[in-house]
C-alpha cells in the first residue's frame, strides 16, 4: 500500500471535531485553573487541578502547532484565527512558532541543518575533535535537569521573542501578543491576585517542562535518523526519525497525540483528532517501534550522533576520551 495515499484519507479536517478539542481544552484549563486556586490551601486538590492544568496548557499549544499546518479547522482563515487566539495562553506568538516549526520540519534528520531543530545534537566526531569548553557547555545543555526547566524558560519566555525572531516573522505580531499576554495576566490578578499569578505561573512552568521532555523524546531515541544529502531519505526522516510513543490512551489524549510524531512528521495535514486512528491503523509493512515510558525516559542518556554505527549513543567513557586525545 503506498503510505501517502493510506495517511490522506486521515488529513480530513472536521469544524465540529476541531471545535470539541479547542473548546473543550478550553474549558479544562480554565476549570482546572479555577480549582487549583480557589483550593490553595488544599494540596490534594491543588496538585491534582495543577497537573490537569499543565496537561491542558500542553495541549492548547499542541492544537496551536495544528493550526500553524492548517490543520485543526476547515479553512485557512479558520486556522490562522484560532491560532492567534491561542498565543497568550500558550506564551508562543503564532507567527513565530510557525514559521520556525515549518523550518524544523524542512530540516528534519538533516545533519548539514541541525539548526532547524528545537534540541541541538552533535555528533559522535564533532564531540571528540572539540575542545574542553564545548564538551562542557554541550554536557550542560544535554543534561536534563538543566534541559528540561531551563530549555521550558528559554523556549517561552524568551527564543520566541528574541529579536532577530521578531523581526525575521513579524514584530508587530510579537509586540501585540506581548500585550495580550500582558491583558490576560492584569485580569487574572484583578479576579484572583497574587495567588491566582503565581499557581499560574508554576503549573504553566511545570507545562513547559512536559512539553520540552516530549519534545526531547520526538527525535532523540536510540535508533533515530539523521544523515546527508544526497544520501537523506525524506521519509525514512520522518517516519524512523521521529518518535512514536506508547504512554497509554490518555496520555495521547492529554496531548493532543503529538506523541505520534512519525505519522504527523509524515503528513502534517493530519489533525491531531485523527492521529490516533491512523497510527494504529496503520500498515503492518509500516508499523513502528513504539516507545514505552521506561525507554523515554533512559532516552535522555543518548547524547550524540554515530555516524558510523547510525544511532543516538551517551557521551563516551572518560577512558575513550583519553584515548582519543592521546591516540
Amino acid at each position: 500500500m503506498d503510505l501517502r495515499a493510506y495517511t490522506r484519507q486521515y488529513a480530513v479536517q472536521d469544524n465540529r471535531l476541531a471545535a470539541l478539542s479547542y473548546f473543550g481544552t478550553f474549558a479544562v484549563y480554565f476549570t482546572a485553573l479555577s480549582l487549583a486556586i480557589t483550593h490553595v490551601d488544599r494540596w490534594y486538590v491543588l496538585v491534582p487541578a495543577g497537573v490537569v492544568f499543565a496537561f491542558a496548557a500542553v495541549r492548547l499549544y499542541v492544537l496551536q502547532h495544528d493550526c500553524g499546518h492548517h490543520s485543526l479547522f476547515e479553512t485557512r482563515t479558520q486556522n490562522e484565527l484560532a491560532g492567534h487566539v491561542l498565543s497568550p495562553f500558550t506564551f508562543a506568538p503564532f507567527e513565530v512558532m510557525k514559521q520556525n516549526h515549518n523550518l524544523h520540519h524542512a530540516g528534519v534528520g538533516n545533519l548539514e541543518h541541525r539548526e532547524t531543530g528545537e534540541i541541538h545534537t552533535m555528533t559522535l566526531r564533532e564531540w571528540r575533535g572539540a575542545d574542553w569548553r564545548t564538551r562542557l557547555a554541550y554536557r550542560l545543555y544535554r543534561n536534563p535537569f538543566i534541559l528540561i526547566p531551563l530549555g521550558a524558560a528559554f523556549t517561552y519566555f524568551i527564543r520566541y521573542r528574541w529579536p532577530k525572531n521578531a523581526t525575521r516573522f513579524g514584530a508587530r505580531g510579537v509586540l501585540l501578543h506581548n500585550l495580550s499576554i500582558v491583558v490576560f495576566l492584569a485580569l487574572l490578578w484583578a479576579l484572583a491576585g497574587m495567588t491566582g499569578l503565581l499557581v499560574w505561573l508554576g503549573f504553566s512552568f511545570l507545562g513547559g517542562m512536559i512539553g520540552v521532555f516530549l519534545v526531547y523524546l520526538q527525535h532523540n531515541f536510540e535508533d533515530t535518523y539523521w544523515d546527508r544529502r544526497p544520501d537523506l531519505d525524506p521519509q525514512l526522516a520522518a517516519l524512523q526519525g521521529s518518535s512514536a510513543l506508547d504512554f497509554g490512551w490518555w496520555f495521547d489524549m492529554a496531548v493532543a497525540c503529538i506523541t505520534l510524531h512519525d505519522i504527523h512528521h509524515f503528513n502534517a495535514r493530519i489533525p491531531s483528532y485523527r492521529l490516533r486512528a491512523c497510527h494504529y491503523n496503520l500498515p503492518p509493512e509500516y508499523a513502528p517501534r513504539r516507545i514505552r515510558f521506561t525507554e523515554a525516559v533512559a532516552a535522555l542518556n543518548l547524547k550524540l550522533w554515530d555516524e558510523d554505527a547510525r544511532c543516538l549513543v551517551p557521551f563516551p567513557r572518560r577512558a575513550d576520551v583519553v584515548e582519543t586525545v592521546t591516540g
